[in-house]
């Protein structure tokens, strides 16, 4: 049994978790005992061919991939797949070994408790976001100085979450007393992300990263590890880390590990 953990991927799978990137899943045999967890920007995007053939490549391998959205997801696809249980939480599969960890959930693992709660704020957005038939869509793409989206094409609305599921998010963790080992989200609670912003500007607070806040206040967790800011940092007082294209174990055969220095 082996649990790991990872940041954003954007779709690029095949780069990040090949058997020269990711040596560990070598040891692995079963799909079902060992696991990779990705802390959102897991790059569901359209119905191409390319996505469907590296989905396939994904399914393939000797471990189940899990991963919370972020908010570069295509969540008109996540939204439309059908929700069944997994692990004591609700998921979204998008293969039988490739699953999406809902907003709000709590999943026992190997003996683990993980709170997963996917979504951010997108910040490449300065200059707004385009419906698909803005004529200014085909100009501002060959200006590398505009920041823009398209709704529903790069940019959906549900990238932050609804009240019902921060509602349930909350519900879930008074059911389990507010214990849980890990707490897995996309974006930083408020406090960190203010003091990773740096006074840059870039990145605010919003109702979700105070959402977050105040999950981190009341819930008693091992680690929270988040994904969002695409660097590889740990924040040990905060007993937190973000991770971008670090691997890190979290649990190996006979043994629970952390291994962010």
């Amino acid at each position: 049994m082996a649990i790991y953990i990872t940041g954003d991927c954007h779709g690029d799978w095949m780069r990040r978790l090949n058997t020269a990137a990711f040596p560990e899943q070598k040891q692995m045999s079963t799909q079902e005992e060992n696991y990779v967890l990705i802390t959102g920007d897991f790059g569901i995007w359209d119905h191409s061919k390319r996505q469907k053939h590296d989905l396939d490549w994904l399914e393939a391998k000797t471990f189940t991939t899990l991963f919370a959205d972020g908010n570069h997801e295509n969540m008109d696809i996540l939204d439309g797949l059908p929700v069944s249980r997994w692990h004591g939480g609700k998921v979204h599969f998008v293969r039988p070994h490739v699953i999406h960890l809902m907003r709000g959930q709590i999943y026992e693992i190997e003996g683990m408790r993980f709170f997963v709660f996917g979504g951010a704020s997108s910040h490449d957005i300065r200059d707004g976001i385009l419906e698909p038939k803005d004529p200014r869509i085909r100009k501002w793409e060959r200006d590398r100085e505009k920041q823009f989206r398209v709704n529903h094409v790069s940019w959906w609305e549900r990238e932050l979450p609804s009240e019902e599921e921060m509602e349930e998010g909350l519900g879930n963790l008074s059911r389990v007393g507010w214990k849980v080992d890990y707490i897995i989200t996309h974006c930083p609670y408020t406090s960190l992300l203010g003091q990773m912003d740096g006074g840059s500007g870039l990145y605010r607070p919003d109702r979700l990263t105070d959402y977050l806040e105040g999950i981190k206040e009341k819930t008693d967790y091992r680690h929270w590890l988040f994904g969002h800011m695409h660097t590889d940092q740990a924040f040990p007082e905060q007993r937190s880390a973000c991770l971008y294209e670090q691997i890190v174990a979290l649990a190996k055969p006979g043994r629970v590990v952390y291994d962010i220095p």
